[in-house]
C-alpha cells in the first residue's frame, strides 16, 4: 500500500478568485491569474476535479524531469467566500500536509505590485482566507499580492470587485509573472529563500 509522506505529497497551489468571465479581470481575481500562468508554464490545462467544486492541473515545477516538485494547481469554483470546502476536499484527496498548501490572493494592506510571502497568520478580512482557515486551520502558506487600499470613500467590496485600472494593467503582466516566480521559488527552495528574493 502506498503511503504518502510530505516528501512525496504534492504541493497544493490555490489561486483564489471568483469563477465567471465577469470577474476575470477583477482585483480580487489575481490569484486565478497567477494560477493560469503557472498552468501555462507546466504545460497543463485546468479541468474539473471529480466531485470537488474546483478546477485543477497536475504537473511538476522547478527543474525538468523527476527532480521537479509535484504540484496541483487549484482554482476553486465555489466563489471566494466558500473556497475552503473545495480546497479541504482536495487536501484530503491528495493527502497534502497543510504546510504544503499555498494560497495566492489579493492583499489590501500592501501597495499595488508588492509581494509578501508568509506561513500562517490571520485572514485580514479576506473572505477566501477566512473560508480556508475555517476549513483547515491557519497553517498554510500565503503569497500576498498587493492591490492597495480603495481611493476616497469607496467600499472595499466595490474596490476588489472592480477591474484593475488602466494604469495598473500596464504593470499587471509583470506583477503576475513575479508572483508566479515567487510561488515556484517557495515550492522548490523554501519560504526563507522565497521571502529573501520576493518580499519587498
Amino acid at each position: 500500500m502506498d503511503v504518502t509522506t510530505p516528501a512525496t505529497a504534492p504541493w497544493l497551489i490555490v489561486g483564489l478568485g471568483n469563477p465567471g468571465p465577469e470577474y476575470a479581470m477583477n482585483r480580487h481575481n489575481i490569484g486565478f491569474m497567477v494560477a493560469d500562468l503557472l498552468a501555462e508554464r507546466i504545460g497543463g490545462r485546468f479541468k474539473r476535479a471529480g466531485k470537488a467544486q474546483a478546477q485543477v492541473v497536475e504537473g511538476r515545477t522547478g527543474p525538468m524531469g523527476p527532480a521537479g516538485r509535484r504540484v496541483v494547481l487549484v482554482k476553486p469554483m465555489s466563489y471566494m467566500n466558500l473556497s475552503g470546502g473545495p480546497v479541504n476536499a482536495l487536501r484530503d484527496f491528495y493527502k497534502v500536509p497543510t504546510a504544503q498548501i499555498v494560497a495566492v490572493h489579493d492583499e489590501l494592506d500592501i501597495d499595488y505590485g508588492t509581494l509578501r510571502l508568509k506561513l500562517g497568520g490571520g485572514d485580514n478580512g479576506h473572505n477566501g482566507l477566512k473560508s480556508m482557515t475555517k476549513a483547515m486551520g491557519p497553517d498554510y502558506h500565503r503569497v500576498r499580492c498587493g492591490i492597495g487600499r480603495p481611493p476616497g470613500r469607496m467600499q472595499v467590496a466595490d474596490f476588489v470587485l472592480k477591474d484593475f485600472s488602466s494604469a495598473e494593467r500596464k504593470e499587471l503582466d509583470w506583477f503576475v509573472d513575479r508572483a508566479a516566480d515567487a510561488v515556484e521559488c517557495l515550492v522548490t527552495e523554501g519560504l526563507e529563500r522565497a521571502q529573501g528574493s520576493y518580499n519587498s
